[in-house]
């Protein structure tokens, strides 16, 4: 009896622990579980636009669980869809801490930043996307964009060539780094480049009205309003070729043509 008495109590000690151990797991997945449903919750909301609803649910997942970094991201961007960038920075931050190279959160810093004009650490932001996923073009252009609103021409002018590395026919990333090379003064660059992006597409209104620009300021003012005539012709609802249309007829001596233009505009 001395020597069964031990062994039932320990059997009976092994259930107890068992049981909690199992009390603990089930626990556990049912905070998992009720984290997840607080998120899909907010993200429902967030999908319907009801912000202030989906901030709500996102507060309770990352109040749950704080290195749940999916609730953190969509938290971020509701409170961007509320124009509240500070408060969408600490939250993409907080995504970032837990997992450095998580691409939603690092591209919802790169949009605050950009809404707060802080084209510095947008572009930063943007290259470590860029470094994250080095095989996307897209990736390149966005840092080199963000550069460009930075005033860094010749930096930008870089990213754009990684771009044309994977794509050299990348229309967007050619007439781009046009207007990074016109803006460092080279026109005759400048000009090479958006002639290529109209050889791959005629339709490219941007680059007909940037060519325009560079044969304005190099004094071919006949050529300059051909251009801007054709960016017209595409869409004839932007405004911008008629604005620059109507200083070339003034250049010209066209002072009738460059009235009308700007009476109706």
């Amino acid at each position: 009896m001395c020597i069964s008495g031990p062994k039932e109590s320990g059997g009976f000690n092994l259930r107890i622990l068992s049981l909690l151990i199992c009390i603990f797991i089930l626990s556990a997945v049912c905070v998992a579980e009720e984290t997840e449903y607080f998120d899909w919750k907010g993200s429902k909301l967030l999908s319907s636009r009801n912000y202030s609803g989906a901030l709500i649910y996102f507060n309770k997942a990352t109040n749950q669980d704080p290195v749940y970094v999916d609730a953190w991201v969509h938290k971020g961007d509701t409170q961007m869809a509320m124009r509240d960038y500070n408060a969408s920075l600490k939250s993409y931050n907080e995504a970032v801490n837990i997992q450095n190279n998580k691409t939603s959160a690092l591209s919802g810093l790169i949009n605050a930043y950009s809404a707060l004009n802080d084209y510095a650490k947008a572009s930063a932001a943007a290259a470590s996307v860029t470094q994250l996923d080095p095989k996307n073009k897209a990736n390149w252009l966005k840092e080199g964009n963000l550069l460009q609103l930075e005033g860094s021409f010749d930096k930008a002018a870089a990213k754009y060539d990684g771009a044309l590395a994977l794509d050299p026919k990348y229309t967007d990333a050619l007439y781009r780094k046009g207007l990074s090379v016109l803006a460092l003064g080279n026109l005759t660059g400048a000009e090479a480049l958006f002639n290529q992006v109209l050889t791959i597409d005629q339709k490219y209104k941007n680059a007909y009205n940037a060519k325009g620009l560079v044969l304005e300021a190099d004094g071919k003012y006949s050529e300059a309003l051909e251009a801007y005539n054709q960016s017209a012709t595409i869409d004839p609802a932007w405004n911008q070729p008629v604005v620059n249309k109507m200083h070339v007829l003034m250049a010209l001596k066209r002072l009738k043509e460059a009235m009308k233009i700007m009476v109706m505009s």
